[in-house]
Order: structure tokens, then sequence, then C-alpha cells
């Protein structure tokens, strides 16, 4: 297979990019990047507060804990609040892309959110996902304030946009895009038929 690897964009406010993280290693057939981004920042994001009742959201959370369950994962367990912010820890995920700790720090902080139920709008539960992945605490503390970390998430966004991600979570392979957790199975398919014809 030719050309650069796949892209995993997340967001650790979206629980569906949680479902996803969970699968990327196994189901992929090759090495793919996890590129966090700020979802509220692509071009068809969808929010859980912009449901039109109280029930549709309801259904939507029940269709995360109806898969999590089939899946063998934890029970989910809401942040509360949520949605939450997700600025604060997203910065803290770039920056552990820069360090080489991207799937480290992003399933120990979507694990924190969604089977921990504590937000990630909460500096320390940021930290503590952080020091899972022996990520210090203070090292964090600083790169989340720089303008070079900031600049990164920004273009990070900017360039999942670019690349046609209209939300979280979604796989880039090459010139194809598939969102959602059921992308995912799409994107490893079109990745395996990839390299047999190469």
């Amino acid at each position: 297979m030719s050309g650069p690897a796949p892209a995993f964009f997340f967001d650790l406010a979206s629980p569906e990019a949680y479902l996803a993280a969970e699968r990327v290693l196994q189901v992929m057939p090759v090495a793919t990047e996890w590129v966090p981004v700020l979802a509220r920042d692509l071009p068809g994001a969808e929010t859980f507060e912009a449901f039109r009742c109280a029930e549709e959201r309801d259904i939507a959370l029940a269709r995360i804990e109806e898969v999590a369950a089939r899946r063998g994962l934890q029970p989910v367990r809401w942040p509360e609040p949520f949605p939450f912010d997700s600025a604060f820890a997203m910065r803290a995920a770039t920056y552990a892309r820069q360090i080489g700790r991207a799937v480290a720090f992003g399933l120990a902080a979507f694990r924190q959110a969604y089977a921990g139920g504590r937000s990630l709008d909460v500096p320390d539960n940021v930290l503590v996902a952080a020091s899972a992945c022996e990520m210090h605490p203070a090292a964090i503390l600083r790169a989340v304030r720089t303008r070079s970390v900031t600049g990164a998430l920004q273009a990070a966004t900017a360039q999942a946009a670019a690349r046609g991600a209209r939300d979280v979570p979604a796989v880039v392979v090459g010139d194809r895009v598939f969102h959602g957790d059921a992308g995912l199975d799409q994107a490893a398919a079109h990745t395996a038929a990839l390299q047999g014809a190469t």
C-alpha cells in the first residue's frame, strides 16, 4: 500500500469515537495514525446538544450503551456534564501525539470518560488519564498552554476537514473518508483491498 498511512480522526467528546477507538488497533490491517481534532470545528459535526427532544437524545445514548455491552466493553457511565467541553483534553491529546503517545493517551482518556464516568472538562481527570500512560502532569499543564500545541490542534482539525472529514470518528484512507463507528469496518476492508492490489 503506497501513500500516507491511514488516519483516525477523533475527539474525546464523542462517545461514538470511543467505540471506534476501542477497535482501531484490531480492525485496521495496517498502522493507523491517531489524530486529535476538535469535532465542533468540522463542517458536519453533530452534537448531543442538537437533538430535538430528550427522548431522541436518550435513544442515541442507549444505542452507545448497547453497542459497548455487545462488544464486551465496560458498562458506559456517562460523565456529568455530558456533553463536556473537550478543548483542554484535546490539547493534551495533541501534546500526546507530539511525543508519540496518542494511542495510549487517547484510550486512557476515552475510558476515563465513558467507562469511569469522569468529565474531561475537569483538568484533574485528564491528568489521571495522562498519568496512566506515563505522561507527567506538569508537562501536560505546560504544553496545553503553548501556542504550538493549540496551533497544532487547529491545523489537524483544518487538515481533517480538507481531507473530507465532516465529523468524528473518521478514518481517511488515501482519498476516501469513512465516517462513524461502522465506517471503521469499511475503512479496514478498503485498506485490505488496497494492500491486495499492490
